[in-house]
Parts: structure tokens; C-alpha cells; sequence
């Protein structure tokens, strides 16, 4: 991810640890549908009870600012609830509309140029060769294609000045926002969801006394769109995705929004629906574009939306609710986790963030981990786009960054808790948009390198554009590809399904051909390495980022190669391609400690020169986390080194590095460290009110690391063994968690007390033998398919 804003970098400046102070509210966005004042004057009067479950973010006030609401989604149609008064505003989202349309960004130039771009590098020409990649390298257009906001339903209610027990929720287990309060005695209420089931979002208005449900519905949007009203009174939004970078846009979209009222009168005028003295409402909005594939923008969304809310609207909204909470906790309820609870969980939310650093609040770190796997179930599921860099939410035309799927490392961040936390089925999205890279990426490898196979550099967006952009500095680093296709190795590995495998070894495959054909011999030491490229977005002391062979490229490439081999193993296929990436993986330049005993990020040692010595990125440390080429036990020189780097680094970063500064230290079994710095994840500087990781600005990114971190401190598995409360912080002495993921096949579930395990119970969902470790204790299992292996604190079979 690029560097923050002068401002925020301006910020980041003043942090000191462990004490941070610093509230990043973040600003409205470029074209968002705004609103300076929500509600007119409100008295908030007596304070609302707490919620009885626990698991939920609640507050005692409307939200302000957008990264105040709460969200709610379902994979494709997102909401950013913000719970006013007088007026409620429901922020939308379609996960398929962005500005654009399909394109083809390869610069003409880029392969005649290639050539003399390496021989400068290899020269040591490196402000040279960053200049020619200007000139004939980078991606026409620079920049790719934003996500963009659908627009607002605002429902305007009669005017009041005065409300008591005020109390705005979002409840993690049944993923439904909540608002209620009193006014002029009658008891109001709102819930709001997503269904995952129904492809709605609901909202339901109710009152206890009968007659006092009234309001008025309207659509806001920046998009070029146009507000009709329906002879059955549903208000329809119908419009065309913007231009961008000189891209047409291509997309039609579509919402609709149908309002089921209890009783009273309803009146549908010019762009608006009124409703007066109704016992109740439920409101069902629909959404979607015109978006097949990254290729294919025929669909048609008038007969989409129009098929969703014929299907919704014959439903009672008992029913809706019913199926929605069904699906969402089939997939939730996997993973329970106690961290212990104190009288802090019973404070509204944004209280528990601004009170975190000063202890004695366990059960925050639960709802944070929960609420990671909410946003992952929210934001990626089977049938809709992977998370993008705001997961699904954004109420801009032109968000930071674009909101695209940067590839250098948040969104692989954003899937980092899929297979441990036991939602392996988020990662559809992400497979099927890397399989779409394939395609996009064949092209860019012919056309610009010459190579078979594909590749993607460090973004892409909805049109799977794989081209480098922005810059040589950011851009020029071919191994956005390569890194996305080891997800799917995961995704095997931790299934142990062979026809899972049989499904993603094309993508490997075409992915290591690439770098078959294009990796080239470095001069000194005749070691196989990439060039150009970069260690993301660091600049090396002469003046530029482009490089020959950085670390980290190198160990993606050693981890690319060995799933190759190992695939093409287990299924019987390839031999020949088998033996040609096992010798290109012998030959790829080792890890090496650099003269201040850190792990050496480039070739050469050149780390102690570089400009920004606490560098947010952490790139070379891959090999560490979330690779596990670099161990305390298996390598300790080079885990020593690794600490060292980390050291080097600094604690504090951007919220996502912080993130993954966490994941780090537990792999170094530094659990009281550890927790240091997850403590300053969620400091206000970092964490939003609403629980929203704070880059700054909003990237979701670093909920989804800070869930990871939270899961590699109870249970490792990627030594080739389980091993159990590798880093338990002294902050939880006693807990459990259960449902969490191992590699090889396996569910895992620990209760420790006074900071040494109880008991544990091992789950084959494979039939593979295992290997169990705590401290130094190990134990060796093998279990068949749906066993169960029950263990005591010293790991004896029970």
C-alpha cells in the first residue's frame, strides 16, 4: 500500500508507544453522499442498558462520521448504518460497481524496453533504469479503476427533540444493526441485515404503541442516475458507472426499493415514498449492475432486481430474519472464543477502544476477532468479488487508494483468517478472481514480457488489469500473482482435498511458468532472480526501489516452486515441469544476514543505508510470516535475524503493518510482545469507533490481520506440526477457543488456566497423521477421517 497522505505521515510522526492518544476521525470522501448535520437538535436523555449479548458493538449516540456506522452485508450488497433520530441513513454499496469498463492497460513498449531495463540494474543504474520504466514500462492508463458508493436511502421522521435510552447495536452472532430508543412515550425500533440468503437488505421499523410508524424514503446518489417511482410505489434508482482514466464506463445498474407497510396511509410522490401511521414497516432493498465477468458487461439489471424483490416481497419478515440468522450462523458458530470478561465488556464500544490500552478489557479482543470473521463473512462470499481494501463499504466515487485489491500484501492480508478461523468458503471469491488473473494475466505476460504463464504486479481491479501501475516505484514488482495463487495452496493444504487440488494446479502451474521464462542470472554469485522489480514500495540507498532479486521475491518464488513440485506430485502429473521448477528453485538466491545481524532485504546489504529505517512495509519478513521459510526451532539464525529486522522496523506503523507486525512476533513465539503491539492496534489512533481498522484513513485490512494475529497466538501449524499456545500473552492467564483450522486436515480445540493448557481436542477431517507440540513436549497422532484425539495438559491421550 502507498505511502499515507502528508498529513497522516505528519501524524504517524508523533506516535509514541505504548502510549497513543492521537483520534483519526476520518474525513468525507471525495463524492460521497454527505450530510453536515443527520439529526436536527437532540437531548439524549437516561442512559440505555447494555445488550445481553456479548458479542456486540453498541453506543449510546447516532453515528457522526462514516467510519462511526455500522455495517452489514452479504458478500455482494453492503450497509453503512448510521442509527439517527430524526433521520436514517443507509450508506450502499453493490460490490460490483466500479467506474470503467474492460480494458487492456500493457504498455506496447514494455517488452522492447525490458532488455535494457535489466542491463541497468544490473549495472547499478538504478535512477536510470526507474526512468525508462517511466517512459516505456508502466501501464496506459497509470492508474485502475475505483469502487464506487451506489448511494444513500435517507428515512426522514417526524421531528423530535427529545429521546431517552438510546442504544445503537450490531449484534455479531445474528448479524443484524439495531437502534432503539424512546420518544414522546412510545418505544421505537430498527433492525437492519443483509441476507446472504435472500440477496435483500432489510430494514424493519416497529413501535409499541399502534399508529406511530411514519416516514419518508428517498434515494441519494452521486452517480449519474436518475430516482423513478414505480405505479406500485417502489422507488427505482437507475443509472451508468462513471468514467475513469480515460475508460468509459460500461456498466448499467439498478436498485430498487419496496416499502410493506403494518396499517396507516402511503404516498408515493415525485423521487420520494411517504408512510403515515403504520404499526410497523419493512423495507427490502435490491441491487445490481450489469457486471458478468471481467469481460462481459451484458447483464441486466432492471430483470435482476426486479426477480430479487418479486421473490422477497412474498415473504413475511419473520421468515427473512429466520433464514438469514440460519445462514449467517452455520458459518459463524464454527469458531467460539473466551478470553475471560471483565466489568469493562459491559461499556458501549467506543469507550472499551479508548480505555483498551490500560488493561483489565480480555473480552474486547474477543469481539475484535469475531468481528474480523463478521467483516470476512460480510464482505466475501461464494458468488460475489473478493474483499477490496474497504472489505465492501464505501461511500465515495473516488476512495483512498481507489478501494481496489492492492496485491502486495492487504489483500492478501484480508484472507490471512480464512482457512485458520474456519471460513474457508469466503475464499471462493478470491480463487475465482485469481483464476481471472489467469486469463488477464496470459496476455500481460505475452505481451509485455514474452513469457508463457500470467502474472499480476502489485493491484488489480474489478477488470482484472495486471499491468504495473502507478509508478516504478510501486508498480514494477511482478509477484502480486504468484503470492494470490499461494491462497489456493492453502486452501488445499489446509483441506487436504484432492480434487481442490486438481482444480487450482493450472493456476500454480501457469504462475511458475512465468518466472521459468523470466528469471534471469545475476552476475555475482549466478543465483536465478527477478529483475526488474522492487521490495514493496521501499527505497533502496541509490536513489530508487527498482532492484534485482529482493528478498522477499525470492521467497515467494522458493514457496511458489515447492507447491508446484509438491502438487504435480500428489496428483501424478508433469514430471518433466516437476524437475524444471525443482532446479529453479535450487538456484534462487538464499536468505542472507547483513553486517548489523538483520535479515538482509535486498541482494545486497544495503538495509542500514536505506532512507526509512522503520519502513511500514515489512516485506522481506514473508519468509517469517505468512511463509514459514524462517522458524525460532528449525532456522534460529535466521529467525534471529528476522527479530532483528522487526526491531529495526519498529512496533508502530500503519494499521495493517501493525497487523502484521502481530502475526510476526507470535511466529516468534513472543507472545508478551505480541500482545504489546496488538494493544496498540487497537488504540483510537488505529481503530475506529466502530471497530474499523484505521490505515489512516479506513483499510480494512488490518481487522482481518489483527483476527489472524489473535488466531497464531493460540495455535501454529505450519511446521509441519500443531502447536498449541505458541504465544500466550499473560493478558489472557485462562480461556478456550474452539473450531479453529490446522493444516494437514485438522480442527483444534484448547482450554488453558493460569496460562498452561487444560486439554485440547484434535479433529481429523482428512484421516492424516499429525504431529502435536506444546513447549517441547510433542506427540504424534494419527487419526482417522472425523476422529477425535482428546488430550491433557501434558498431551496424554484421555
Amino acid at each position: 500500500m502507498k505511502k499515507a497522505s502528508n498529513t497522516a505521515r505528519h501524524l504517524l510522526s508523533r506516535l509514541i508507544f505504548p502510549t497513543l492518544a492521537l483520534v483519526c476521525l476520518q474525513p468525507p470522501c471525495p463524492g460521497a453522499v454527505t450530510s453536515s448535520v443527520i439529526d436536527s437538535p437532540v437531548v439524549f436523555a437516561g442512559e440505555a442498558v447494555p445488550p445481553e449479548a456479548p458479542l456486540t458493538l453498541w453506543y449510546r449516540r447516532p453515528a457522526g462520521p462514516w467510519v462511526q456506522a455500522l455495517a452489514v452485508g452479504n458478500g455482494r450488497l453492503g450497509a453503512m448504518v448510521f442509527g439517527g433520530v430524526n433521520q436514517e441513513r443507509l450508506q450502499l454499496n453493490e460490490d460490483t460497481l466500479w467506474a470503467g469498463g474492460p480494458y487492456d492497460p500493457v504498455n506496447p513498449l514494455a517488452r522492447g524496453a525490458l532488455p535494457e531495463v535489466r542491463q541497468l540494474i544490473f549495472d547499478g543504474k538504478y535512477r536510470d533504469a526507474d526512468r525508462l520504466i517511466s517512459e516505456k514500462v508502466m501501464a496506459n492508463p497509470l492508474r485502475q479503476m475505483p469502487y464506487q458508493t451506489l448511494g444513500d436511502l435517507r428515512l426522514d421522521f417526524p421531528a423530535v427533540t427529545t429521546v431517552e435510552h438510546y442504544r445503537r447495536e450490531l449484534n455479531l452472532d445474528t448479524a443484524i444493526a439495531g437502534v432503539s430508543y424512546t420518544a414522546d412515550g412510545v418505544r421505537f425500533t430498527r433492525e437492519v441485515f443483509a441476507s446472504p440468503v435472500d440477496q435483500v437488505i432489510v430494514v424493519r421499523l416497529t413501535a409499541d404503541k399502534p399508529g406511530r410508524i411514519s416516514f419518508t424514503a428517498r434515494l441519494k446518489t452521486p452517480q449519474r442516475a436518475t430516482v423513478a417511482i414505480e405505479p406500485a410505489g417502489t422507488l427505482v434508482l437507475s443509472g451508468v458507472n462513471g468514467d475513469a482514466e480515460g475508460v468509459k464506463g460500461a456498466l448499467k445498474f439498478q436498485a430498487r426499493v419496496r416499502i410493506q407497510p403494518d396499517g396507516g396511509n402511503f404516498t408515493p410522490e415525485a423521487d420520494s415514498v411517504s408512510i403515515q401511521g403504520a404499526n410497523s414497516a419493512t423495507v427490502l432493498i435490491v441491487a445490481a449492475t450489469s457486471y458478468r465477468r471481467f469481460d462481459d458487461v451484458s447483464g441486466d439489471p432492471e430483470a435482476l432486481t426486479k426477480r430479487c424483490l418479486a421473490a422477497a416481497e412474498t415473504k413475511p419478515y419473520a421468515a427473512l430474519r429466520r433464514a438469514h440468522v440460519a445462514e449467517h450462523q452455520r458459518l459463524f458458530h464454527r469458531v467460539k472464543l473466551d478470553l475471560g470478561t471483565t466489568p469493562a465488556a459491559r461499556l458501549p464500544t467506543d469507550q472499551r477502544i479508548r480505555g483498551f490500552a490500560l488493561g483489565n478489557d480480555p473480552q474486547l479482543a474477543t469481539l475484535y476477532f469475531q468481528f474480523g470473521r463478521y467483516l470476512l463473512l460480510s464482505s466475501s462470499r461464494p458468488g460475489s468479488q473478493p474483499a477490496n481494501l474497504q472489505g465492501l463499504w464505501n461511500e465515495s466515487m473516488n476512495p483512498p487508494w481507489g478501494s481496489k485489491y492492492t496485491i502486495n500484501i492487504n489483500t492478501e492480508m484480508n484472507y490471512w483468517p480464512a482457512e485458520v478461523c474456519n471460513l474457508a468458503e469466503c475464499v471462493d471469491p478470491l480463487e475465482q478472481m485469481v483464476m481471472d488473473l489467469t486469463a488477464t494475466g496470459a496476455r500481460t505476460a505475452r505481451a509485455m514480457y514474452g513469457a508463457r504463464g500470467w502474472v499480476a504486479h502489485h493491484n488489480t481491479d474489478l477488470w482484472r488489469a495486471t499491468a504495473p501501475i502507478d509508478g516504478p516505484a510501486w508498480g514494477m514488482w511482478p509477484m502480486g500473482g504468484a503470492w494470490l495463487s499461494l491462497h489456493l495452496w492453502d486452501r488445499y493444504d489446509y483441506s487436504r482435498d484432492p480434487k481442490t487440488l486438481a482444480r487450482i494446479y493450472p493456476v500454480l502451474k501457469g504462475a511458475a511458468q512465468f518466472f521459468l521464462d523470466t528469471l534471469v542470472e545475476e552476475p555475482k554469485h549466478h543465483w536465478l532472480v527477478t529483475n526488474p522489480s522492487l521490495s514493496p514500495e521501499n527505497q533502496h540507498p541509490f536513489g530508487a526501489a527498482v532492484c534485482a532479486g529482493p528478498t522477499m521475491d525470492e521467497q515467494i518464488l522458493r514457496d511458489l516452486f515447492g507447491a508446484c513440485a509438491n502438487a504435480a506430485a500428489a496428483l501424478g502429473v508433469d514430471a518433466e515441469f516437476r524437475g524444471q521448477v525443482q532446479a529453479a528453485r535450487a538456484r534462487l538466491a538464499p536468505m542472507q544476514i547483513g553486517k548489523a545481524g538483520q535479515l538482509q532485504e535486498w541482494l545486497e546489504d544495503w538495509d542500514v543505508e536505506a532512507r526509512e529505517q522503520r519502513h511500514r512495509h515489512i516485506s522481506h519478513l514473508y519468509g517469517l510470516f505468512p511463509s514459514h521459510q524462517i522458524t525460532p526451532r528449525d532456522t534460529p539464525e535466521l529467525a534471529a535475524a528476522a527479530r532483528k529486522s522487526l526491531n529495526t522496523r519498529g512496533d508502530i506503523a500503519t494499521g495493517w503493518a501493525i497487523a502484521w507486525r502481530i502475526n510476526c512476533w507470535a511466529r516468534l513465539h513472543d507472545g508478551e510482545r505480541t500482545y504489546r503491539i496488538f494493544r496498540a492496534l487497537l488504540d483510537p489512533s488505529r481503530t475506529y469507533p466502530n471497530l474499523f481498522d484505521a490505515h489512516p484513513p479506513f483499510q480494512i485490512d488490518g481487522n482481518f490481520g489483527g483476527t489472524s494475529g489473535i488466531a497464531e497466538m493460540l495455535v501454529q501449524s505450519h511446521a509441519g506440526e500443531i502447536e498449541l499456545l505458541p504465544a500466550l500473552p499473560s493478558a489472557w492467564p485462562s480461556g478456550s477457543v474452539s473450531g479453529l483450522r490446522a493444516r494437514g486436515g485438522f480442527e483444534v480445540n484448547l482450554r488453558w488456566k493460569d496460562g498452561k493448557l487444560s486439554n485440547a481436542r484434535i479433529t481429523s477431517t482428512a484421516g492424516e497423521k499429525c504431529r502435536v507440540r506444546l513447549g517441547e513436549t510433542v506427540v504424534e497422532l494419527r487419526l482417522h477421517r472425523g476422529e477425535t484425539a482428546r488430550l491433557d495438559g501434558a498431551l496424554h491421550r484421555i
